[in-house]
Order: structure tokens, then C-alpha cells, then sequence
């Protein structure tokens, strides 16, 4: 990515930081280090359907759409106008759908079948209780008995909740991200299958 790109996605990012900071959740992107150590924790190769709860500014996106096959859907969620504007005039790929609603309304969109991934980077910690939990139970819902879902955060307090959800749920630490990166693969999702 240029460095022009990079820095209007910088600026995109702390216009949004600043005017809903609760709802951003960070202080600075997601370095791509963190974002590639993430993404390594599943085989999105193989994904026929990869859900994506909070665009942002799409560091995420770009790079599923770089591992995905060519027959492969991304469906990315992002509740700031904005963000979803500027992620949608940037990649231009037919794989890709934006939708700018919460990721709470995810399942209206799936047309009943199952993610194969998913990707979150929605700031848990940060959500209202009761948002947080429909967000996890549904990622739960409608990730297939053999997909991932991919998390991070920039804590460990969500751990407990993913434990409870899921049946395998695997860590990893990036330093090199500001702040530090907490990131989680979850497998084998207690309520399983999609719907």
C-alpha cells in the first residue's frame, strides 16, 4: 500500500477514533503485523464465505480478499458511514460486499448458510454488555461446525466469554502492534452451524 493511502487511512481512522471512541476501540490501526498474524490462524484459502465485523478502514479486508479464492464471498459489517464509503471506493472487487449495519444484523444478510470465517476486530471490551453478547452468540450461530473465528483485542478479558462459546480456543500475543495485540482462534462453536 502507498504511503499516500496509508496516511488518508490513518486520518480516516482518527476522524472516526475521535468522534465515537467507544465504538473504534483503539488509539491506531491495526498494524499489518497483527492483522497478517491474525488472518495466519485460519485457512481462508479454503473459505467459501468470510464474514468481516468491523471494516474500519478496511486493513482487514484487503488483506482477506488477498487470501481468498476467486469464487469466495466477503461480507464486511461496519456501522460508521464514513469508513464504509471510503473501504468500498478503495477496493473495488466483486467478492466483496460492504454492508454498513452492526454486525448484530449479520444473519439477515447470509441467506442461511454458514461463514466458513470470521473476522472481528469490534472492540468487545468497549461494547454494551448486551451488544457483546449477541454479537459472540450469533458469530456462533452462524460460523460452520468446522470454521474459525478470528479475534482481536487489545486485552485478554473477552478469553472467559470465547472459552464459554467455544470448544477450542487458541492465543497469540503481537507486541509489535500499538497497543499489544491480543489475538484468538476460536473452533468448534457450541450452538454450531448457520442460521
Amino acid at each position: 500500500m502507498g504511503g499516500g493511502v496509508d496516511l488518508a487511512r490513518r486520518a480516516l481512522f482518527a476522524r472516526a477514533m475521535i468522534a465515537n471512541p467507544r465504538q473504534v476501540g483503539a488509539i491506531w490501526p491495526t498494524s499489518r503485523r497483527a492483522v497478517r498474524g491474525l488472518l495466519d490462524m485460519a485457512d481462508l484459502g479454503g473459505a467459501r464465505t468470510v464474514l468481516e465485523f468491523g471494516v474500519g478502514t478496511g486493513v482487514y479486508t484487503a488483506e482477506i480478499l488477498r487470501r481468498v479464492g476467486r469464487k469466495a464471498r466477503v461480507l464486511g459489517f461496519e456501522v460508521d458511514a464514513r469508513l464504509c464509503r471510503a473501504v468500498c471506493a478503495r477496493l473495488d472487487d466483486p467478492r466483496l460486499e460492504l454492508v454498513n449495519d452492526s454486525a448484530e444484523n449479520a444473519g439477515r444478510y447470509l441467506g442461511g448458510e454458514a461463514a466458513d470465517v470470521i473476522v472481528s476486530s469490534l472492540p468487545f471490551t468497549t461494547l454494551p454488555a448486551g451488544a457483546r453478547e449477541a454479537i459472540l452468540d450469533l458469530s456462533c450461530r452462524l460460523l460452520d461446525p468446522a470454521g474459525s473465528f478470528l479475534v482481536l483485542q487489545y486485552s485478554p478479558a473477552l478469553l472467559g466469554e470465547l472459552e464459554r462459546r467455544f470448544g477450542r480456543v487458541r492465543r497469540r500475543l503481537c507486541p509489535l502492534n500499538l497497543p499489544p495485540a491480543f489475538l484468538f482462534a476460536c473452533e468448534e462453536p457450541r450452538t454450531g452451524g448457520g442460521g
